[in-house]
């Protein structure tokens, strides 16, 4: 079974655009290619990657599936499309004819100042065609907006959807127990699957310890089960606190309490079904 990082990036820094790297993340404010990811990959044993959109605009789909055309380890690409535009399906037909990696689409739900910006007629008609395509949808929110994507998934029942970075709990708060009930309610949809990634910039970027992360992974490891989990580095985002390798190893020593089997479909069986890669 194929070792796959369901979640990493790629960008070329601008500070206009990437204005989300603001100055306390001087390590990541800098370009990020395939020569510095791949490396990383090799040492820890990873076959494949998910690179996944950053910035919301089709010149970052363009940008991406180069690298993925020219890398034949970048498995598959996440993009954006703007969901509510009169011309998506034009856009999804074009995505599906010419471009065979990519996989599926995101869109930056968190950083909506309305909380339910999911729930807009226009964006639901968007999110209605992906599947017909053969499109997944990544949820990238906060635990504030997870009730919302519960009545969002509720309305497409064969759409399938992936949570990114576990909806962003409280780590460094140690807050636990509304975002688990919510996810737990998130989590008896069968179409959903959730990202085990992410967790190391939710937490204390300088003094987490490993035992921050067990009342989060025990949360999803039950309401999801060992084959509805992806495991994703974030990568680079993940250099804030810790790095690839650290978050690497809290996953590996969490998952030796699970089968070789449910491992491997942690570590790239439930990536390659969920993406069709």
């Amino acid at each position: 079974m194929q070792r796959i990082d369901a979640h990493q990036h790629f960008w070329q820094f601008d500070p206009v655009r990437d204005n989300w790297i603001t100055s306390e993340m001087s390590v990541i404010r800098r370009d990020f290619l395939p020569d510095d990811l791949k490396p990383i990959l090799d040492r820890n044993q990873i076959e494949g990657t998910v690179l996944v959109q950053t910035c919301q605009a089709e010149t970052d789909n363009r940008f991406m599936l180069q690298l993925a055309q020219e890398n034949d380890w970048i498995k598959g690409v996440v993009g954006w499309i703007d969901l509510q535009a009169l011309n998506v399906e034009e856009r999804l037909q074009f995505y599906k004819d010419n471009h065979p990696k990519m996989k599926g689409f995101r869109h930056v739900l968190q950083a909506e100042p309305d909380e339910q910006f999911m729930l807009r007629d226009a964006f639901k008609r968007g999110i209605g065609l992906l599947n017909e395509y053969g499109f997944t949808y990544d949820i990238l929110i906060y635990p504030n907006h997870i009730k919302y994507a519960s009545q969002l998934v509720a309305e497409f029942p064969g759409q399938k959807f992936v949570v990114d970075h576990l909806a962003k709990p409280y780590i460094k708060a140690q807050m636990v127990d509304a975002w688990k009930r919510d996810m737990e309610g998130l989590a008896r949809y069968p179409n959903v699957y959730c990202k085990v990634s992410g967790m190391l910039t939710e937490a204390d970027w300088y003094g987490w310890k490993t035992s921050d992360f067990t009342p989060y992974f025990d949360a999803v490891f039950n309401a999801f089960g060992t084959q509805r989990l992806l495991y994703g580095s974030d990568w680079p985002v993940c250099m804030l606190a810790g790095g690839y390798n650290r978050a690497m190893e809290i996953l590996q020593i969490y998952l030796s309490r699970f089968s070789q089997h449910e491992q491997d479909l942690f570590f790239g069986g439930n990536a390659v079904s969920f993406y069709n890669l």
